[in-house]
């Protein structure tokens, strides 16, 4: 059987699923022995009940004398008027025991016209003998169960009591896990969250396993980043020793090798900022991040890019890295005006994420490509072409790699305005 369309009517959360485990079965457990005991016992016994008060009355009536009633089994026969006779049968609408009551009354009481049950202590009969119309009082107790209510108030109140109490004791025994959760998301927007392993033993061996491995991964980015500074020390040191040998030669032979040894650096520097992992490491601040965006485009049209700003939507601080933000936002527009002419540059923020756009009005990548384009060191040439400027295929992977730490993703699109690559930064908050 297929129950996915169950699903849209389901909780999400983890308190609202254990919520409804409790109290499904509680009132499906009440609900059932509601109704198998109003059944078996209260109609049973208030059927027996009136049976013996329908033979009572029939006895009464039948052998009282015509001019003068008297009172025998407890019952006092009062001839009434027709006036006086109910439009209907009465019953209070929680009164479920009258029911048997009046049918049990009708089977057994011949002239029975009206059942008046007004309150919870008296039954009317009106019954017709002759030319003659009798109101009969009958207490409540004889015919039912006195307080048949009390049962459902007591099942009624005892069930959300004892529902209340177990999901006190449940929402304990979730709390570490919610805990758990959180802490492994903000680990994986680059946060570091205390944490301390708590609960049943399951949930706490979850809990140890996480704080392994988070200290796993921190101990692998340090050494990375330790490792990849003499990398970098040493990698400078015989770039500068050739720039120094080159600054020997004649200017027709100096030329050409000192380009390359600045691409070289240029290179050399790429790589480092990809594996550095910048984005990783760096802490989370509130920042404004319209005016970090508006700062960006200055600051590109202050260096000759051909960079504009779009639409700015929303406002507020967003807890984010600023540098590494800039930096993701810097290589998309560097990607943008290098393989197009035109780049322009807009965001969008709103209370569930935060949503950055760069366009440009290049050749684009084609749609089959663009996961592979974000991979690093990965050159699409016939999209990208590279006499435009030179790199080794990480500005995007670079970008990418700063959406992902702050629980985002990049993705790349075609741009309907420009017509070229669109790339957008999408960070939940």
């Amino acid at each position: 059987m297929n129950f996915l369309w169950l699903k849209r009517y389901m909780p999400r959360s983890l308190y609202g699923r254990a919520a409804l485990i409790l109290v499904l079965p509680v009132v499906t457990l009440q609900l059932v022995v509601s109704i198998v005991f109003v059944q078996r016992h209260f109609e049973g016994v208030t059927s027996q009940l009136s049976r013996e008060v329908a033979r009572s009355v029939n006895l009464v009536l039948d052998e009282m004398p015509a001019s003068q009633p008297m009172q025998r089994l407890g019952l006092l026969p009062q001839p009434v008027s027709r006036g006086t006779l109910p439009d209907a049968d009465q019953r209070q609408w929680y009164d479920l025991t009258g029911i048997v009551v009046a049918r049990v009354m009708y089977e057994r009481v011949p002239g029975l016209l009206r059942v008046a049950m007004p309150d919870d202590r008296d039954v009317l009969l009106y019954v017709q003998r002759d030319d003659l119309i009798y109101r009969v009082r009958v207490d409540r107790a004889r015919v039912s169960p006195t307080n048949a209510h009390q049962l459902f108030v007591n099942m009624l109140f005892f069930g959300v009591l004892m529902t209340l109490i177990a999901f006190l004791y449940l929402r304990n025994q979730l709390r570490p896990i919610t805990r758990l959760a959180a802490a492994a998301e903000a680990f994986g927007r680059g946060r570091t969250m205390a944490y301390s392993p708590s609960g049943a033993i399951e949930v706490r061996a979850a809990g140890h396993a996480f704080l392994d491995m988070r200290n796993r991964i921190e101990r692998h980015i340090e050494q990375r980043t330790m490792m990849l500074s003499g990398v970098s020390h040493d990698l400078r040191t015989p770039i500068t020793r050739l720039r120094l040998g080159l600054s020997l030669l004649d200017d027709d032979d100096r030329e050409p090798l000192e380009r390359d040894v600045e691409e070289m650096q240029r290179l050399i520097d790429a790589f480092l900022d990809f594996a550095r992992g910048d984005a990783e490491t760096a802490s989370a601040e509130p920042t404004d991040v319209m005016a970090l965006i508006t700062g960006i485009v200055e600051d590109g049209k202050r260096s000759g890019q051909n960079v504009t700003l779009g639409t700015l939507s929303g406002s507020g601080e967003v807890q984010v890295r600023p540098r590494a933000l800039r930096r993701a936002v810097e290589n998309l527009i560097g990607n943008a005006v290098r393989y197009g002419n035109r780049c322009k540059v807009s965001a969008t923020l709103t209370d569930k994420s935060l949503r950055i756009r760069v366009e440009d009005d290049g050749p684009g990548i084609p749609p089959e490509d663009r996961e592979s384009a974000l991979k690093p060191f990965v050159r699409l040439d016939p999209a990208r072409n590279q006499d435009r400027g030179s790199g080794v295929g990480l500005g995007l992977a670079i970008a990418a790699d700063i959406a992902r730490a702050h629980g985002g993703v990049l993705r790349l699109g075609h741009s309907d305005e420009l017509g070229g690559l669109r790339a957008d930064v999408v960070i939940a908050l």
